[in-house]
C-alpha cells in the first residue's frame, strides 16, 4: 500500500494537542472523521478560554477598570483575527460576531432582506446549499412573495453555470456555498461573482466548509458578503462570523434590540451604535470570541496552505482505497485527483442504510455522520434520503483511514 506522496504535516503531534483524541472507547483510540460537522479543539483553545474566565472575566465595553478593559482587549482581538482570516480589509467594522454563520444569514435576510426585497425581487441560490442557506431565504418567499432561483447540480457534482447569465440576471442578491458539506465540491465563485455583478446583484458566500481548510481572501473573490463558523475551524460553538463591506452594513437596520447596539435611546426612539456593535445586542460570546482567536492563531501557525495540501493528498488517498476496497460503494462528490476537491467524502455503501453503517463503525471507535447533512434538496437531486459522511481534516492520516476501511468490511460482513 502506497503512502502519501505528500507529507506536509506532523499528524501525530498534532493529534497530541487534541485531548478528546487521545480518548479510548471500547478499547480503541477514537478516530473522528465528522469535522465538517464540528472540528475538534486543541488544547491551545481550551487553555485561551479557560485563562479568560479564571483571571479576566467581566462583561466588556463598558467597565472601566482592569479587567473588564483586559476583557475587552481580548474580545475584539478575536474580532480582529476573525478578519484577518479572510483577509478582510477593515475588521474592526466589518467583523460582525454572531452565534454561527446560520444566524448570519437570518441576520442578512431579516435586514437587507426586508429593507431590499419586494413582490417579484429575485434571489438565487444553488441546489447544494444547507438548509441555513435556503430556509431563511423560504422565509422571506412566504413573507414578500420573492422569488428564487437555484444554479443547478451537474452529474459531475459541480454547479451547472451553462445558463449563468440567465439565472442571475435582474436578480439582487446571489448567495452560495463556497464548498459543498455533502459534496466536498468547492465552488468556483468566480464566474458566479462576475455574472451576478454584471446583473447589479450582491453576492454572498458561505464560507462554513472552506475557511478551515485553506486559504481565503474575501478581497480577491471580490464578495460582498461572507460568512463562517468557529465551530468547524477548532474553535468554540456558539460564535460565527459575518463580514460584509461597510457600506452594506451601514445601509441595513440593527437585527436585534437591547443593549451594546444602542447610542441613544428616548421613550419613543432610538438611535444605533456604529458598525460593528450596531448588530451585536446584548452581553456578547466574549470567551468564545476568545477561543476563536486562538483557534486562528493555531491555524496560522500551521499554516493553511500547508493544510491544504495535507488534506488534498488524504483525500485522494481516501477515494483510492474506498473504491479498490468496496466496488460496489457509490460516492456523492468528485473523484479521486479531481480539480477543487475538498476532504467530505459522502457515499453509500451497496444497499446497507448509512446509520447502520454509522453504528457499526461506532463501536469500532470511527465518528462519521450519517443522515441528509442538513441539505434535503441536495439529497433529492441526488435520488438518496441519506449518505454516510467521513470528514478528514488537519489531525487525521492514513491510519484513520485504514481504520475506516477495516470497520466498514465488518460493516459487510454484518449485512451481507
Amino acid at each position: 500500500m502506497a503512502s502519501l506522496e505528500v507529507q506536509t504535516l506532523a499528524v501525530e503531534a498534532i493529534k497530541a494537542d487534541f485531548p478528546l483524541l487521545s480518548r479510548v472507547q471500547a478499547g480503541r483510540k477514537i478516530v473522528f472523521l465528522d469535522s465538517a460537522a464540528s472540528a475538534q479543539r486543541p488544547q491551545a483553545v481550551l487553555d485561551a478560554m479557560d485563562d479568560y474566565y479564571s483571571t479576566t472575566h467581566a462583561n466588556v465595553h463598558r467597565g472601566v477598570y482592569a479587567i473588564a478593559e483586559e476583557a475587552t482587549r481580548r474580545y475584539e482581538e478575536g474580532r480582529l483575527a476573525a478578519g484577518r482570516l479572510i483577509n478582510a480589509p477593515n475588521p474592526s467594522r466589518e467583523i460582525i460576531l454572531t452565534k454561527n454563520v446560520t444566524e448570519a444569514y437570518n441576520l442578512v435576510t431579516y435586514t437587507w432582506g426586508r429593507k431590499n426585497l419586494q413582490r417579484g425581487d429575485v434571489v438565487v441560490l444553488t441546489e447544494s446549499e444547507h438548509h441555513a442557506n435556503i430556509v431563511p431565504w423560504l422565509m422571506l418567499k412566504a413573507e414578500r412573495e420573492i422569488e428564487i432561483r437555484y444554479l443547478r447540480v451537474n452529474d459531475d457534482f459541480r454547479l451547472d453555470l451553462s445558463n449563468l447569465d440567465e439565472v442571475v440576471r435582474d436578480a439582487k442578491f446571489v448567495s452560495v456555498t463556497a464548498a459543498s458539506n455533502v459534496l466536498g465540491t468547492i465552488t468556483d465563485l468566480a464566474p458566479i461573482v462576475a455574472a451576478a455583478h454584471r446583473a447589479g446583484a450582491l453576492v454572498m458566500a458561505d464560507g462554513a466548509q472552506l475557511v478551515p481548510h485553506r486559504p481565503v481572501d474575501v478581497q480577491a473573490l471580490d464578495l460582498d458578503l461572507f460568512g463562517y463558523t468557529g465551530h468547524k475551524l477548532m474553535g468554540p460553538t456558539g460564535i460565527g462570523v459575518l463580514w460584509a463591506r461597510a457600506e452594506i452594513l451601514e445601509a441595513m437596520p440593527p437585527f436585534l434590540g437591547g443593549g451594546e447596539m444602542i447610542n441613544d435611546v428616548r421613550l419613543d426612539s432610538f438611535t444605533t451604535n456604529e458598525l460593528p456593535w450596531k448588530f451585536e445586542a446584548g452581553t456578547p460570546p466574549i470567551a468564545e470570541s476568545i477561543g476563536l482567536g486562538a483557534a486562528i492563531k493555531y491555524l496560522e501557525a500551521i499554516g493553511l496552505d500547508r493544510i491544504a495540501a495535507h488534506e488534498a493528498a488524504l483525500t485522494d488517498y481516501t477515494l483510492n482505497r474506498l473504491t479498490e476496497t468496496f466496488p460496489e460503494i457509490e460516492i456523492f462528490g468528485p473523484p479521486a485527483g479531481a480539480d477543487r476537491r475538498g476532504g467530505v467524502i459522502s457515499f453509500k455503501l451497496g444497499d446497507i442504510h448509512p446509520h447502520d453503517v454509522a453504528q457499526v463503525l461506532d463501536e469500532h471507535a470511527v465518528c462519521v455522520r450519517a443522515g441528509h447533512h442538513c441539505a434535503k434538496p441536495l439529497m433529492r437531486r441526488l435520488g438518496v434520503n441519506a449518505t454516510t459522511r467521513a470528514s478528514l481534516y488537519l489531525y487525521n492520516d492514513e491510519h484513520d483511514v485504514e481504520t475506516l476501511i477495516e470497520a466498514l468490511v465488518d460493516v459487510k460482513r454484518m449485512f451481507q
